[in-house]
């Protein structure tokens, strides 16, 4: 039996690296994994009660369908764009947990989820340049089309009709027409202020596209669960904010290039959205703190939320970080790397609750990936408060890795792909004493680990440092 992902690619991941083609087994898993949840998403309507799905919204899912096939029988690229964008993902999963639960009948909830399937299947026409006349419904004064754009409005009921790469939106009699002009790339050009496109920022990589900066598509943070893990909630930026973010992220490909040209790679083939989170809760007004949060959603392949980054070397090394998180799970789903419980139990210098093994694995993974980061960026500085800083975040990372690392190599329930991957990290954790930092710096962050775990401790006694 061939394995579903050979050897010398695990090795590479386990360093935290990947080649291209080792990074696309992975997204061609995940797209696939995307397709089946949206066809199961039909299945399921076909299937639920009429009490949960109503002859009449089935008969609309059936039209939006259609729709769809036309769409991707014309351009299949063109929809795709649609339907792996992360955001879906989301979606639909909220869409299968309301079409299977037990009740009288739909909420508005679920409804709101079943109509979001027009303006899906909306946009990848329009990005497919196929001619269509539909009618969309608009939810809390705002009618999204993934990828695309948003408008604002007071109906509920919007007629579209597209012709000819123009864009029309009918909003009833008491407000007049929207007309945009749309490329098949997504861009959307209107001087109606009603209208919000997707902003996008340049690409990683000559030949991969722009990443979007979604601020407007309604799944972007549903069911993520926020502010248990100490992130802001999502939040609309107007053109000063846009503009910020453009000029920290121009510095980000030369910062990404210090780390490797994995660092590249894995940034052009793996991240396909960016979603801006406001500055995190008791950091201050906006743009005086570099304090930051992000984060990753399994269900949201290649989206990575992000309160903008103080400088571009934070923005880079966020990226790092957060696509470890996007590489694990996406091996994780390819291949079971162990078959430990989930309980939380075991000490994390970077978090204050007790973890369970995967989160264990998880955050080690991305903050060795950190200080090897770091590492490289510290050896390339140029500027000692640039080098002081690197050293500083390198060395933290490092201790804190060497905290837990006995603790995932000596889980006998690894599997033994988690073993390689395991060992490769111990490897690349190793590697790392070529440079040490400056011994102000380790000792500085030894200290921060030996606190940590004390004050772990003190309010986890029971569980397992």
């Amino acid at each position: 039996m061939i394995p579903p992902l050979p050897d010398h690619m695990l090795r590479q991941l386990g360093r935290t690296e990947g080649d291209s083609e080792t990074l696309r087994v992975l997204v061609r898993d995940q797209d696939t994994h995307r397709l089946l949840l949206l066809r199961a998403l039909l299945d399921a309507a076909e299937a639920a009660p009429t009490a949960i799905c109503p002859p009449r919204a089935l008969d609309r899912l059936r039209q939006d369908w259609a729709l769809l096939e036309t769409a991707e029988r014309t351009d299949r690229t063109a929809v795709r764009a649609v339907l792996l964008h992360p955001l879906i993902g989301p979606w639909a999963q909220r869409c299968l947990r309301g079409l299977s639960a037990t009740g009288p009948g739909p909420g508005p909830e679920l409804r709101a989820d079943l109509n979001h399937l027009s303006a899906l299947a909306a946009a990848a026409a329009i990005r497919a340049g196929i001619p269509f006349t539909t009618r969309l419904t608009a939810h809390d004064g705002l009618l999204s089309l993934p990828t695309l754009g948003a408008l604002r409005t007071p109906s509920e009921e919007i007629d579209i009709t597209f012709y000819e790469g123009e864009m029309t939106m009918y909003q009833g009699v008491s407000e007049p027409p929207l007309s945009a002009h749309t490329q098949p790339d997504g861009t959307t050009g209107s001087a109606d202020p009603r209208w919000l496109p997707v902003f996008a920022l340049p690409a990683v990589q000559s030949g991969t596209g722009p990443v979007p900066l979604d601020d407007v598509d309604p799944y972007r943070t549903d069911g993520s669960g926020l502010q248990p893990h100490g992130l802001s909630a999502a939040t609309h930026i107007d053109d000063h904010e846009r503009k910020a973010w453009a000029e920290s992220w121009a510095g980000v490909t030369p910062l990404l290039a210090i780390g490797g040209e994995h660092r590249l790679t894995e940034a052009a083939v793996l991240l396909r959205c960016l979603v801006p989170l406001g500055p995190p809760p008791g950091s201050g007004p906006v743009g005086e703190s570099a304090a930051h949060c992000s984060g990753t959603r399994r269900e949201a392949f290649g989206a990575v939320l992000s309160s903008k980054p103080a400088t571009p070397a934070y923005f880079a090394s966020t990226l790092v970080h957060e696509l470890q998180h996007t590489k694990l799970s996406a091996l994780s789903a390819l291949v079971p790397l162990h078959h430990e419980g989930p309980e939380p139990r075991h000490f994390a210098p970077w978090r204050s609750d007790p973890r369970p093994f995967d989160g264990l694995l998880q955050g080690a993974y991305s903050h060795i990936a950190l200080a090897d980061y770091w590492q490289r960026f510290a050896l390339a500085a140029r500027r000692v408060t640039h080098r002081d800083l690197a050293w500083a975040e390198h060395a933290r990372c490092r201790e804190q890795v060497g905290a837990v690392l006995p603790v995932l190599a000596g889980s006998a329930a690894l599997t033994r792909e988690g073993r390689v991957l395991v060992n490769e990290m111990i490897t690349l954790y190793h590697r790392l004493d070529d440079c040490p930092p400056p011994t102000g710096h380790l000792a500085r962050a030894e200290a921060y680990v030996a606190t940590a775990k004390v004050i772990w401790q003190q309010r986890n006694g029971s569980h397992r440092p």
